[in-house]
């Protein structure tokens, strides 16, 4: 496929693995952050051609399976008012809350509705005058600044009756919260490329120096990856724990400041709850004070927080890359992307679903 083909190239992808099974002397455990990666490194098998001196394990790279359990069943809630038109992307509409979920609640006579883009519900609040529009403004860096504009926009618009409920987590904060866990086995990272193109990876410069870990911006591809990964174990092997960038064709160190620039007007960084790993403080992003009447937990009220309930789902530790989805009871019998138990089995960069589409179901056919 034109564009796609030179980044996976069978004979390059050879000679970066030759130079990994070279490289390798010692045991190293490397983390892929994004949820894309993941999908990538399962569904070309790069993880079983490496050498069994390298280990790959999966963080908390997918914004889907992160969302609190609160703010779903919050979402599902305004959902449920009669005068509310809730809008989300596709992949939230079935993640569950304590007792269901968004697509349940549109089959019940919830007015829920699947949108492409935040400021197609600007349209539908226009068009819709008498009712309130709601967006599920879910998501990393990387969906922050598209959702931003939607606030930037309604207010220049003057649209009163829109409002975004918010569940913007950030990725730093996380790491750093895994590499201070007293469980924590990474010994380097691949940081997600898409996240790095908006705001650059100055930021993560802090944390290769403080935790003495080598961090490489990686893109997506399975060329990428492999170089990603022949970049991290060289700086492993050299003890040089330094942030290099694989994704130079996207991502540079400063980022997209203008991207940046919105983000700052219209949100705001304040602590968030993350399913599976509890609350990490600075995390995540709400609006700020000059957006608080676009805010959904200001018209509707907010979400209330409590423990998460016991459940044989692991999808805490498998978010902190101390277990596999196929270490869990549940994978694969009751828990199937058809009817998920767990948040990783839903979205289309949930590690479960990675490992159930491409695992589960192959050995499954053999």
């Amino acid at each position: 496929m034109k564009y796609l083909d030179e980044y996976r190239d069978e004979q390059l992808a050879r000679r970066y693995l030759n130079a990994i099974h070279k490289l390798a002397t010692k045991q190293w455990t490397i983390m892929e952050v994004c949820g894309g990666q993941t999908h990538s490194i399962i569904k070309y098998g790069i993880d079983e051609m490496l050498p069994k001196k390298v280990t790959l394990v999966h963080g908390p790279g997918c914004p889907v399976c992160v969302t609190a359990v609160e703010l779903i069943d919050k979402a599902i809630e305004i959902a449920n008012q009669p005068n509310v038109i809730f809008c989300s992307f596709g992949d939230m509409l079935r993640v569950p809350g304590t007792q269901t979920d968004l697509l349940t609640a549109r089959a019940q006579g919830a007015d829920v509705r699947m949108v492409y883009s935040p400021l197609d519900c600007l349209k539908i609040a226009q068009a819709n005058p008498q009712r309130e529009v709601v967006f599920f403004s879910v998501g990393f860096e990387t969906t922050a600044p598209g959702n931003a504009m939607a606030a930037y926009q309604a207010s220049r618009l003057g649209i009163g009756n829109f409002s975004l409920l918010v569940s913007h987590v950030l990725v730093p904060p996380a790491l750093k919260a895994l590499l201070s866990s007293p469980q924590n086995r990474i010994q380097g990272l691949l940081a997600a490329g898409h996240v790095c193109t908006v705001m650059g990876y100055w930021e993560y410069e802090e944390i290769a120096r403080v935790h003495r870990i080598p961090i490489v911006v990686t893109g997506f591809e399975p060329l990428d990856i492999l170089q990603g990964i022949v970049m991290c174990i060289r700086q492993l092997e050299e003890q040089r724990p330094i942030v290099t960038n694989q994704y130079t064709r996207s991502v540079t160190k400063e980022g997209n400041q203008q991207a940046q620039g919105l983000m700052k007007e219209v949100f705001q960084v304040v602590s968030r709850k993350w399913r599976g790993l509890g609350e990490i403080p600075a995390s995540g992003l709400g609006l700020s004070t000059q957006y608080e009447s676009f805010d959904a937990e200001f018209k509707f009220g907010r979400a209330q927080y409590h423990d998460e309930k016991n459940c044989e789902c692991i999808v805490g530790e498998i978010l902190q890359g101390l277990k596999k989805p196929n270490q869990c009871p549940l994978f694969g019998n009751p828990c199937t992307p058809e009817l998920p138990t767990g948040a990783a089995m839903v979205s289309a960069e949930g590690v479960c679903s990675a490992y159930y589409r491409y695992r589960y179901l192959s050995e499954a056919k053999s």
